[in-house]
Formats: structure tokens, C-alpha cells, sequence
């Protein structure tokens, strides 16, 4: 057991969920920042 309680595969399982969750998160903020972009550009 690590410090989190997790075995070292229940660890990397969850490692694998949170970079999908993250990479979708980041994209969908990128496109939220580009639709704010192109709907009000600053220039």
C-alpha cells in the first residue's frame, strides 16, 4: 500500500481515468476561450 491507500494498480487505473478527465477538461476550456475570442476579439 502507498500513502494514499491505493495498490499500485488501482493507482495506475485511476492515473489513466484523470488524464482522459483532465484532457477533456482542457479542451473544452480551450474551445470555451476560443468561442469568447472569436464572439468578442480584444483587436
Amino acid at each position: 500500500m502507498s500513502l494514499s491507500g491505493l495498490t499500485d494498480q488501482q493507482a495506475k487505473e485511476f492515473h489513466e481515468q484523470f488524464k482522459v478527465t483532465y484532457t477533456a477538461f482542457v479542451g473544452l476550456a480551450a474551445l470555451a476561450h476560443l468561442f469568447v475570442i472569436a464572439a468578442n476579439p480584444w483587436f
